[in-house]
């Protein structure tokens, strides 16, 4: 994510929750590498438990300043709805 997103907080948290459009939350660290806000851990699970594949695009819109909602579109541009498959318990958001 550019640099300019961080204009939305006072301080970039270290942690966001993503949620989709099934109601699945997810967390994943954030890290700021080389003037990019990146998803760190729990990206690459999250990533492999959606179907994530090259040529997708994936959206992402800011509800409250530590979540945010993903919408995944596939290479024909239509939406790809995933329903919660088994998460990694280490990155399972609690609700």
């Amino acid at each position: 994510m550019p640099l300019d997103f961080t204009k939305h907080f006072v301080t970039v948290p270290t942690e966001f929750k993503l949620g989709n459009n099934t109601g699945c939350s997810w967390k994943v660290t954030v890290k700021l590498m080389n003037d990019w806000v990146t998803l760190d851990q729990g990206w690459a699970t999250y990533a492999v438990v959606h179907y994530i594949k090259i040529g997708y695009m994936v959206t992402f819109k800011l509800l409250t300043p530590d979540t945010l909602k993903v919408i995944i579109f596939d290479d024909d541009g239509i939406e790809v709805v995933n329903k919660c498959g088994k998460h990694d318990k280490a990155f399972a958001a609690k609700e």
